[in-house]
């Protein structure tokens, strides 16, 4: 006879199998969900995804023809470059390729980088250009970095950089793993700009500029931050160029970063000195080039940048 204890236990263990089966399906329903939303409805992830698709097939170019060019970065190069233009001004000389995604820094190019060389891009020439505050941040992007530039190893490699507790670490591998999880701060921010009319406008009124270390300090994470990159370059056959866009009272902090990249021997180009930039250039944001400022921005590039490019290594050196 079964006895009364175990029949109480029946009811219950019941419930407890029906409520993980139906949380299971309502992860899986967001992940399905999530995953749409980011391939159907996602400017971002759609065009980042067509520019690293391209970047993956970049090989040196032959005896003759345009240099291969691999130009990656934040919204300073996206707002502030009219790739299209700046291809057509030079397209005797090189052959570009870009990779822009808003709020990226040192860090998420640093293993966004040796992600794209291990798959077999090859460029001849590549171009960093974030800024200097982006570049001196000790952080990633959270969300569309993780899944779209990073592996595990990439992903345990920052945490293991930046020091990263556990939690942290777990939310970076599942942003990289989970299409929800890395979406879920992009599908609040959307709900919110539904809700809150000029939602925008508010958070650039409070989002505060980060402040630059001290001159010394400055210099000395500059330094090795270039130097690794270059070292990660070099092994691939490519020549580094570090890409400094103006931005509003940045004059003194470009300059250092333009010492810097001379002392480890990296080529750093300066379009346009910061100084010479009224706000009328600028967006109300004050930090990324308007249209006027862009064109600005573009043309002095075209002027400047076939020269720091050089005479590139040959195909059989790359192999």
């Amino acid at each position: 006879m079964p006895s009364s204890t175990s029949s109480s236990k029946s009811p219950a263990l019941v419930h407890a199998r029906v409520l993980l089966g139906i949380c299971a399906l309502l992860v899986l329903f967001f992940e399905i969900f999530a995953d749409y939303l980011l391939k159907h409805d996602s400017e971002t992830y759609g065009r980042v995804s067509q520019q690293y698709a391209e970047a993956v097939k970049v090989r040196p170019s032959r005896s003759g023809e345009p240099v291969s060019v691999l130009m990656v970065g934040n919204s300073l190069l996206m707002e502030g470059i009219d790739v299209d233009r700046l291809q057509e001004l030079t397209s005797s000389k090189m052959r570009i390729y870009p990779i822009f995604l808003e709020a990226t820094g040192y860090y998420d190019w640093l293993y966004g980088l040796e992600r794209l060389f291990r798959q077999g891009a090859r460029p001849q020439v590549v171009v960093l250009g974030v800024g200097v505050n982006s570049f001196l941040q000790d952080s990633v992007r959270q969300d569309y970095a993780p899944m779209m530039f990073f592996d595990v190893r990439d992903v345990l490699g920052v945490a293991s950089d930046l020091k990263l507790d556990r939690t942290a670490t777990t939310n970076l591998l599942l942003a990289h793993s989970s299409a929800f999880w890395d979406a879920r701060s992009v599908i609040r921010t959307q709900v919110l700009r539904h809700a809150v009319p000029h939602c925008r406008e508010l958070f650039a009124l409070v989002k505060s500029k980060p402040a630059l270390p001290p001159s010394s300090e400055l210099e000395l994470i500059t330094l090795a931050r270039i130097q690794t990159l270059r070292q990660l370059c070099d092994a691939h056959g490519a020549k580094l160029i570090i890409l400094v866009p103006p931005t509003r009272s940045s004059e003194d902090a470009v300059r250092q970063m333009a010492i810097a990249s001379q002392k480890v021997g990296v080529d750093s180009l300066v379009p346009i000195d910061p100084a010479t930039l009224s706000e009328k250039f600028y967006q109300p944001d004050e930090l990324h080039l308007n249209s006027e400022g862009a064109a600005l921005f573009t043309s002095a590039l075209a002027t400047y940048l076939p020269g720091e490019i050089g005479e590139p290594k040959s195909a059989s050196s790359h192999n």
